[in-house]
């Protein structure tokens, strides 16, 4: 039986949200198409500030694909600790699964490899989260929204879609915290 897509269409502050780009730039690199896959590849490494953590992550696979597995390791951390940080800024607690997604889409081969090689990933994980702290979050942090309870449930004009603004930076440098610490915990 095929399965029927039912499109939903966010209100309210969710419908300000743009991932237009984000879903452009997904599509291309987990197309068919190889020709558009390197363009979204050379595009996105130039400016990787400027795309989401979903982004990121297939960024890495297409890079784990090309054999290229310490740049798709660096670049799946990269993405997994922004994913946290957008999580953990969102106003939704249930948009937080879009993290569990994004590993469990994205992570399995990678983390095989990387796992190889013990010290070597501590240290891309460091610069991953490193870069993070020094890189602009220059795309929407909403996207992570669409992924919660509160796009299907939310009225026209609804609360506010983040936690303010004034706490992102304790937020920002908890999050990278939490992710270094848990991976020194796993890594031993």
């Amino acid at each position: 039986m095929p399965v029927r897509r039912i499109p939903v269409r966010p209100g309210g502050a969710h419908a300000t949200i743009d991932v237009a780009e984000q879903n452009a730039a997904l599509a291309a690199l987990l197309g068919g198409d190889t020709a558009a896959r390197e363009r979204a590849v050379t595009t996105i490494l130039a400016a990787p500030e400027l795309f989401a953590p979903p982004v990121l992550c297939a960024l890495a696979a297409e890079l784990f694909a090309r054999d290229r597995r310490d740049d798709a390791v660096f670049w799946y951390h990269a993405g997994q600790v922004r994913a946290r940080f957008d999580a953990n800024r969102c106003a939704d607690p249930t948009a937080g699964s879009a993290v569990a997604v994004l590993r469990e889409r994205f992570g399995a081969p990678i983390n095989r490899y990387a796992f190889t090689d013990r010290a070597n990933l501590r240290t891309l994980v460091e610069r991953a989260v490193q870069w993070d702290a020094t890189t602009p979050h220059d795309y929407d942090h909403r996207w992570i929204n669409l992924h919660g309870m509160g796009a299907f449930t939310a009225v026209a004009g609804g609360a506010g879609l983040s936690r303010p603004e004034e706490e992102w930076a304790d937020v920002a440098a908890r999050t990278r915290a939490e992710y270094l610490r848990g991976m020194h915990e796993v890594l031993g």
